[in-house]
């Protein structure tokens, strides 16, 4: 090995063991991932197997609310009347539409924003919005306790209006003046009633777990391949090449 050559293995040496270092580490934590979704969904799992609350056992702070993340409820209470609002760019399988999102008074105390459903969009004319009348006097329905409805990136500061990209949950209780819990609430559909238009195919919170596992092997193939590599091009190909 002369002077010139002895640094550049060197050089690839270093480069070859960081490579699969990280390629391996990564390979750890998508691993990592998979495992904390898969406890994840155990847990939501175990809460919705637990029997439903009722309106007067919902948390009121978050801390608490975050505890009763995917339990069953139960409300009963009156539809904020004109406080619909309709959030845009919502994917519900594979259509883009709107999450329709309405406040609910309850009977007692304080109030609940309820995520009633999904509608698709008009493709003519997005801002034109579908007939969803409120049913009037008390209703009863059944759901899952939810955080806030998720948050999209947007451009510029929210604007009041019935169509929205995101609606923050402290603004719209000032905006209305209802004491909302800190949470929300995603309607199911109830046996034995009439459709409403309302599509509630809700998304599972905890899915794709075997994602990550596929990452995971990716990375771990590319470590071993960026090892093999290294074994051939600076260790087996030169000695065959010196035995010739």
């Amino acid at each position: 090995m002369n002077g010139k050559t002895r640094p550049r293995r060197v050089i690839v040496l270093v480069a070859a063991v960081l490579g699969a270092l990280l390629t391996a580490r990564l390979g750890v934590w998508q691993l990592a991932r998979a495992a904390q979704k898969e406890a994840l969904q155990a847990l939501l799992d175990s809460r919705a197997g637990a029997p439903p609350l009722d309106a007067a056992r919902l948390a009121d702070d978050p801390a608490s609310a975050a505890a009763q993340h995917y339990r069953h409820v139960l409300l009963r209470g009156r539809w904020v009347e004109g406080r619909t609002v309709f959030l845009d760019n919502r994917v519900m399988n594979g259509r883009p539409g709107f999450y329709v999102v309405t406040p609910l008074q309850l009977e007692g105390d304080g109030a609940v924003l309820v995520q009633r459903g999904w509608v698709p969009r008009d493709a003519a004319d997005r801002t034109r919005l579908p007939a969803l009348p409120l049913p009037a006097g008390v209703v009863e329905l059944q759901g899952l306790i939810a955080p806030p409805p998720s948050r999209l990136v947007q451009l510029g500061a929210e604007t009041p209006g019935a169509i929205r990209q995101n609606l923050d949950l402290d603004s719209f209780s000032r905006e209305t003046g209802l004491p909302l819990h800190p949470l929300s609430v995603l309607q199911q559909d109830a046996p034995g009633t009439a459709p409403d238009g309302l599509a509630r195919q809700w998304p599972r919170p905890a899915v794709d777990v075997h994602k990550h596992y596929g990452y995971a092997f990716q990375w771990f193939a590319l470590a071993g391949l960026i090892t093999v590599l290294y074994v051939w091009f600076q260790l087996v190909r030169p000695r065959l090449r010196g035995g010739a």
